[in-house]
């Protein structure tokens, strides 16, 4: 495990060099024609040649991405430092043992970590001010309803169908998108209705859904704690409040379980956002 650990980060510190010498070559091409020449297209003629850079440019661009946004975290490297550092990897000719290394890489890797964190509370703090400000102004708009636990909704149609209970499985369309406007899911641009019990999605889904008959269509504001609260959800920040324009189209299968037997969602359900 650890020599995987080991493996991973020098991978990542490599990477770093890459994407950052990009720049410095830029700006320094006069004082590395070698380096200059093997970029030009026309001069990748053999197989080895293209291969090698294009397996080369690949690992810098993925790696280097990945490790975006450790960068923008404050930790400022040096780029003649870190190309000094590759150069001694590939001619295997290091300045540090490779228990130096580990050390290194670990105590790179424990700051990361603490910088990520106090990042995340720091945006966890300043999305749930945002959101109970949104929540509070949305709130007295009209048309927009509030119950009990706070979850905000507002019928743009009323359906005439039965209305379904969290043991049900339903047939929805969907676009979610944050309070800045940021879409982050849609079944819509998917081109596909989601399918999914209601009991196994978020709080504020499993109550919303059973506000509407089918056929209604319904926009949720659903406040961070019916949602996903602290937890960073892929493009869902941590403490957001979640917007849903919603239509039901129908409900797929209606569980009645008796005494203790329950019934199972058809295999072909999928779980919703």
């Amino acid at each position: 495990m650890k020599k995987m650990i080991q493996i991973s980060l020098l991978a990542a510190a490599v990477a770093v060099s890459v994407s950052a010498c990009q720049k410095k070559e830029e700006t320094q091409s006069a004082a590395a024609p070698a380096a200059t020449a093997t970029q030009q297209q026309g001069t990748l003629k053999t197989f080895e040649q293209k291969s090698a850079y294009a397996i080369g440019f690949s690992m810098g661009r993925y790696i280097g991405n990945t490790l975006e946004q450790q960068q923008k975290l404050g930790i400022k490297l040096d780029n003649t430092v870190l190309l000094d550092g590759v150069k001694d990897a590939l001619n295997k000719q290091g300045k540090l043992d490779d228990k130096a290394l580990q050390e290194v890489l670990k105590q790179y890797d424990q700051k990361i970590g603490t910088l990520a964190k106090e990042k995340a509370e720091t945006e966890a703090k300043d999305n749930l001010a945002k959101g109970e400000a949104f929540l509070k102004k949305n709130a007295t708009e009209d048309g927009v309803k509030v119950t009990k636990s706070g979850l905000e909704y507002k019928v743009i149609k009323l359906g005439n169908g039965p209305k379904p209970t969290k043991d049900d499985v339903v047939k929805v369309d969907y676009t979610g998108t944050l309070i800045d406007g940021t879409k982050f899911d849609s079944s819509v641009d998917r081109g596909e209705p989601a399918t999914f019990p209601l009991g196994q999605v978020i709080p504020g889904w499993t109550e919303g859904l059973q506000l509407m008959p089918v056929g209604s269509e319904f926009k949720f504001f659903i406040p961070a704690k019916l949602a996903y609260g602290e937890h960073n959800a892929g493009m869902i920040p941590p403490n957001s409040v979640l917007i849903f324009d919603v239509k039901l189209h129908e409900i797929v299968k209606e569980k009645k379980a008796t005494g203790k037997e329950q019934a199972k969602p058809a295999k072909e359900v999928k779980k919703a956002s």
